[in-house]
């Protein structure tokens, strides 16, 4: 059931319902057989990992990388549930209600595939003391529960060189639970958060922020960050538009090995997590699904990420990309239905006599 529901996010072009599925088999399954495949259990990221597993061992690499990032997908018009919350978004900067998800995506030189995720759940009030008023929240930060995926993939014996994070995740806790774990990150730091220049001025508390350092493009710095016991190395990246500066980063790593170069190349990979959010709602109807309760909605959302797994296995076999292979059955299809018109047509005497 599961991989013919999966199979239909890839062929399907509006919003997925299992009404839909049921005519497109014919009726061979029911609706309501469907959608109580969609209710009988939870399934999670335990699952994904199950069936992803083989397809990461055949791309795995010791310079593979593991890149962690959460999508916000806008559900304004669905019932609020502990999984369709107000959450902020950064990109718009404001709060909107609709589904939090944090992937793990693992990217080698050949593949990108989803190997974990969390679905943010807010199930417990608490009072806002600066408004007065009550909200919602989670038993469980988002940072937290990266700290969980990532000792999750090491468990599952996942092979990579380093953890990849936007700068909402770069926080002392996580540097030290990572490194804890003899692992290496590399993540941007907001320029007014604070740094030693010298293992004796961390022990002293003698701080200056990293904006003060006037830091040169491409420098490399040894800085001891506030509140982590180890030695960073700190540079500084510059996006350029000719001689204007269009924006910059401040990346940091523990790897001593690491310069700047390798910093800045290693980080870049982390796009690929845009293009994966990007491939799940405009390919698999991520956000299109009309259900309603907890369990059906996660388990569309698991059923999403085996969809992206079989693009990308399409991809390797096709080289095309996963947009293009969308056009590719979409174009197919219109043919059918043109093929279907044309029959329709020829049957029908008013269009005879009218030609």
């Amino acid at each position: 059931m599961f991989d013919l529901y999966s199979d239909y996010l890839l062929v399907n072009q509006g919003q997925p319902t299992a009404t839909q599925l049921a005519a497109l088999v014919d009726g061979k399954l029911s609706h309501d057989a469907i959608t109580r495949s969609l209710h009988q259990q939870d399934y999670n990221s335990a699952h994904l990992w199950q069936v992803v597993k083989p397809f990461v061992h055949q791309i795995a690499q010791a310079d593979g990388v593991l890149i962690f990032d959460d999508n916000l997908e806008e559900k304004p018009y669905m019932a609020t549930n502990p999984l369709i919350r107000y959450h902020f978004d950064h990109c718009q900067g404001r709060t909107i209600k609709g589904i939090n998800q944090l992937t793990a995506l693992y990217h080698s030189s050949s593949s990108s595939l989803p190997v974990a995720y969390e679905l943010i759940e807010k199930n417990q009030q608490k009072l806002d003391l600066k408004t007065g008023k009550t909200k919602w929240i989670s038993l469980i930060s988002k940072h937290q529960l990266l700290r969980q995926l990532v000792k999750q993939c090491i468990v599952n014996n996942l092979t990579f060189r380093y953890i990849l994070a936007d700068c909402w995740y770069s926080c002392a806790d996580t540097f030290t639970y990572i490194n804890g774990l003899d692992r290496h990150f590399i993540m941007p730091i907001k320029a007014n958060r604070k740094v030693a220049l010298s293992q004796l001025d961390h022990q002293q508390g003698r701080y200056r922020s990293i904006e003060s350092l006037a830091l040169e493009e491409s420098q490399l710095l040894v800085v001891w960050l506030k509140d982590v016991a180890f030695p960073l190395h700190l540079t500084r990246q510059v996006f350029k538009d000719g001689d204007t500066i269009q924006g910059e980063l401040y990346l940091m790593t523990n790897d001593s090995t690491a310069d700047s170069v390798c910093m800045q190349t290693q980080y870049a990979r982390r796009w690929k997590v845009e293009e994966f959010h990007k491939s799940i709602k405009s390919n698999t109807g991520y956000g299109a699904s009309p259900a309603h309760t907890v369990r059906s909605q996660s388990n569309h959302l698991f059923l999403v990420m085996l969809a992206f797994v079989k693009w990308e296995a399409l991809r390797l076999s096709t080289s095309k990309n996963h947009f293009a292979l969308k056009k590719l059955l979409t174009l197919n299809a219109t043919k059918l239905a043109l093929q279907e018109l044309n029959s329709l047509k020829s049957q029908s005497t008013l269009l005879a006599k009218a030609a």
